[in-house]
């Protein structure tokens, strides 16, 4: 049971020591996205339909210069696909890209599909890397007879080193740079003041100073001119305790709970019933009377059953999260019903965290 795996992984607060390199990274050094238009061939009758030709017709246009024509997909053995890669700040030309391959029309597979030459360019069109090769999908999706089995999603795949960058990337020259800016992936004032700190301690001078919740200025020593890839090295490997703010993510599609450490609950009275309704719907072939010239039929016969439990009253307190999921755990919650009941405890002022739903 989730809760009872709540339970078990729980432990009490305490603040992690992190390298700042795993929190941060200098201004400058931030990862560029490119994507393009392209094709998967060799699919077994499952890639686009001609239900798709008016949005394949249109997205086909930007891969003119491939050779490709709508009338490609009439055979349901292509698909056309967003191809998408992350390439470093400073990356050298020939440099490997690993590309994700994702269905842009009504494609059910991608499984066995191999992706033809395709042009990745950046946001402002400009062409700096392509891609190609053999899909890797994590999953499969077959079907027959009316009866379909599925696992993972299959109309997104994968392609390691299937890219290859057509250009050196101006990256920032940092061998100069008098001063420079570390920032943290997330803004947290007690988090970059020890971070400014620990720079300072590790260096034994105050050239590091933090100026926002997320930046750091700092100052490089003269004698790190001209050295600066053993400056940020040491900069990197300055621990630091982190500081996260209390926060419960839920996803209400898969009925996931993430609940940090920090949560704190007053004491909370919560009634939890349940109500459960099922549809049950079955096929059933109806043979003709005998001697007569009717045939047989198929009808649909539903049947609906709804179940509800006895709700209970109970009070719910504490000081952490332990507290709480181990009276919920006593009551029987299930997953998706504990996002509804954090949420009610939110909304009564009992909850002194941020949800985030996703």
């Amino acid at each position: 049971m989730l809760l009872s795996m709540l339970l078990s992984l729980w432990s009490p607060p305490v603040h992690a020591e992190v390298r700042a390199k795993d929190v941060g990274r200098f201004l400058g050094m931030q990862d560029m996205y490119v994507s393009g238009i392209g094709v998967v061939t060799g699919l077994s009758r499952t890639g686009d339909s001609t239900k798709n030709m008016a949005a394949a017709e249109a997205l086909l246009q930007q891969a003119k210069v491939q050779g490709y024509t709508t009338e490609a997909l009439v055979s349901r053995n292509v698909a056309l696909v967003r191809v998408t890669a992350k390439i470093a700040p400073d990356a050298r030309e020939g440099a490997p890209l690993d590309i994700t391959v994702s269905s842009l029309g009504d494609a059910t597979s991608l499984v066995g599909g191999q992706l033809g030459m395709t042009i990745l360019a950046t946001d402002m069109g400009e062409a700096v890397a392509t891609g190609r090769g053999a899909l890797t999908v994590g999953g499969y999706s077959q079907g027959g007879g009316g009866d379909s089995s599925s696992k993972n999603h299959t109309t997104v795949a994968y392609i390691a080193d299937g890219g290859t960058l057509m250009m050196d990337l101006p990256g920032v020259d940092f061998s100069d740079q008098p001063q420079v800016e570390f920032i943290l992936a997330e803004s947290d004032w007690t988090t970059v003041a020890r971070l400014a700190d620990g720079i300072n301690a590790e260096f034994e001078q105050p050239i590091a100073t933090a100026v926002s919740s997320s930046t750091i200025e700092i100052v490089v020593p003269e004698d790190y001119t001209g050295r600066f890839p053993w400056f940020a090295a040491q900069v990197e490997s300055v621990p630091v305790h982190m500081d996260t703010p209390a926060r419960v993510v839920v996803n209400e599609r898969t009925g996931t709970v993430v609940m940090g450490a920090g949560v704190r609950i007053q004491d909370v009275a919560i009634a939890h019933g349940g109500l459960t309704i099922e549809v049950d719907n079955r096929v059933e072939a109806v043979q003709a009377a005998p001697l007569t010239l009717g045939t047989t039929t198929l009808v649909q016969n539903g049947a609906i059953e709804v179940r509800e439990t006895d709700g209970q009253l109970e009070v719910v307190g504490g000081t952490s999260i332990g507290d709480l999921v181990s009276a919920l755990n006593s009551m029987g919650v299930k997953p998706r019903d504990l996002i509804t009941i954090l949420q009610m405890i939110e909304a009564a002022g009992a909850l002194h965290a941020e949800i985030e739903v996703r």
